[in-house]
């Protein structure tokens, strides 16, 4: 037994003697994306099938070490179809986890579509207040509101089930459009780059709705569900309590103040700039590195 171990050793340490710079990167990004896959799974019906193909694989290993052929031979076949039954099954899932990709800072700085452009920066800044001050006069009347904010994340499916706008948002815009007797109160009010792009939309359901507060209504859980299926920002204005809340990545906070909001909307819609000082002193840093 000692022999063996230390022939293990000795064959470690001949193929770590044999690595590159390479193969190291290749391992901690291979890490990495296992990392990933498992954070994405952990939380959806997927993680408990996960774990059940971790018992399958260990069940395999021993049939193969003790040589139950029979069961090996039907793991064998159920491994060679089973590819491809997961993305039939899971396809939902496996859409959302590359969308989320996709949108992931990193993805997006790989694409160069980080940082908006100074225009779109300035209608958010408009769009922001009027929005904050829509929720708070909402809110105080009891009157229901749900406002989608799209950021990279396309809603195009969403955007055809409703009407379209293309307006400028104002807090009166906004009030007549969730004024309970008008046509269009009932849906969602998507916006765009700063605009109202489209109203009267509708949402998908969130993906484990029984797991979801029974006291929270419909306008909650279609903002759950939106921000569960893309990386929009979806804000909930309650028409019993008239409470203000914000649904982000699936999930939901609450007990918005007008400050509270346009703070979170601010940091979320609209970069940081560098501080000057930090900004010249890199300049100056790249002047005397090139001299």
């Amino acid at each position: 037994m000692l022999l063996s171990f230390n022939e293990m050793l000795e064959s470690i340490y001949s193929v770590v003697q044999t690595m590159t710079i390479f193969d190291f990167l290749d391992i901690a990004l291979l890490s990495y994306v296992i990392y990933y896959l498992f954070k994405l799974i952990q939380e959806t019906r997927a993680g408990q099938l996960f774990k059940g193909i971790l018992f399958l694989l260990l069940i395999y290993a021993i049939s193969r070490f003790v040589h139950l052929n029979s069961i090996q031979w039907i793991l064998e076949h159920i491994f060679n179809i089973g590819l491809l039954a997961l993305m039939i099954v899971f396809q939902p899932e496996i859409r959302r986890a590359v969308e989320k990709l996709g949108h992931s800072r990193f993805g997006l700085k790989a694409l160069g579509l980080v940082a908006p452009s100074d225009e779109t920066v300035v209608r958010w800044q408009t769009a922001i207040d009027e929005i904050c001050a829509a929720c708070v006069e909402l809110s105080a009347s009891c009157t229901g509101a749900l406002i989608v904010i799209e950021r990279q994340t396309r809603l195009g499916e969403q955007i055809e089930s409703g009407t379209i706008l293309n307006a400028t948002p104002s807090r009166e815009l906004f009030g007549n459009i969730f004024y309970t007797k008008a046509p269009l109160h009932d849906g969602a009010v998507i916006m765009r780059d700063g605009m109202i792009l489209a109203a009267g939309c509708f949402l998908p359901k969130p993906q484990k709705e029984e797991l979801i507060n029974k006291n929270l209504g419909s306008r909650h859980r279609a903002a759950i569900g939106m921000s569960e299926n893309s990386d929009a920002i979806v804000i909930v204005v309650s028409e019993e309590t008239g409470q203000i809340s914000i649904a982000d990545n699936g999930t939901l906070t609450r007990n918005y103040t007008e400050d509270k909001l346009r703070a979170e909307l601010t940091r979320q819609l609209i970069p940081r700039e560098e501080p000057a000082e930090t900004a010249s002193h890199k300049r100056r840093s790249r002047r005397k590195e090139a001299k």
